[in-house]
């Protein structure tokens, strides 16, 4: 993969597509997030027994499909079979745990941005971005941006394509402060950081921008109009959205 001169993060990212209006991390919820006008999607992506990179944000089936137990212990042949929309509609779905492959096709000549969330199982780092980099590298027109709040992920990418387009996700500062973070995304060209909007301020936004490192925010609920407008007013370049219906109508 070839570093994207006008590569440019959009203000609004779909949050697991859009995770409060469908199953989050399915194809309904990326073409839902589609179909509302979004130009970026983040995904969680980690691999099966079999080292099929999939959708999954937890380390374990239970919440989001019918199945149970580590999905790195499940060979992809039985997580396609599992019911991965019953747990939020309530009712059997025809939803389906898909794979990243599935995803990359839907990106395909939309000029539409992909976030690739790295979510490795019990040590499996290395292995975890090997496969999903050696997947997407087979897209090279879609626009990939990765992130993980696994710094060892991080790095192995970096070490795999040091054009990549990478960053760091702190949910707090108590294990890598800011200098920290500036310090590694410096060192390793990090492209961006994500930020949980609880540890935003003024003065971190302005230290980050001023050492030319994009920041990106999520937080545990869905970020408000007002909020928005709070953080895009600080220089935060995107805020991830789990339903941004309010958002487009409104900015």
């Amino acid at each position: 993969m070839i570093r994207i001169n006008n590569f440019n993060l959009p203000r609004i990212i779909g949050h697991r597509g859009v995770k409060n209006l469908f199953p989050e991390n399915t194809i309904e919820s990326i073409l839902a997030a589609f179909k509302l006008g979004l130009d970026c999607v983040e995904i969680d992506v980690k691999i099966s027994k079999d080292k099929v990179p999939i959708l999954m944000h937890d380390h374990t089936l239970d919440r989001t499909t019918s199945g149970s137990g580590f999905a790195h212990l499940h060979r992809f042949e039985d997580i396609k079979k599992l019911d991965a929309g019953s747990f939020f509609y309530k009712k059997k779905t025809n939803c389906l745990v898909p794979t990243l492959e599935e995803v990359l096709k839907l990106f395909v000549n939309t000029n539409k941005i992909l976030n690739i969330e790295l979510k490795p199982s019990n040590s499996l780092e290395k292995d975890n971005v090997k496969e999903i980099f050696k997947l997407t590298s087979k897209y090279d027109s879609v626009p990939i941006y990765y992130s993980s709040f696994d710094l060892k992920s991080c790095l192995e990418l970096i070490s795999i394509n040091k054009n990549a387009f990478c960053g760091l996700i702190l949910d707090s500062f108590n294990d890598c402060g800011l200098s920290q973070l500036i310090a590694l995304s410096k060192k390793n060209n990090f492209y961006a950081c994500g930020l949980n909007k609880k540890i935003i301020t003024v003065d971190v936004v302005r230290e980050l921008i001023e050492k030319k490192i994009i920041v990106t925010v999520y937080s545990d609920k869905n970020i408000t109009n007002n909020e928005a407008k709070e953080l895009w007013n600080m220089g935060v370049q995107s805020i991830f959205s789990d339903d941004p219906t309010s958002l487009l109508n409104n900015f």
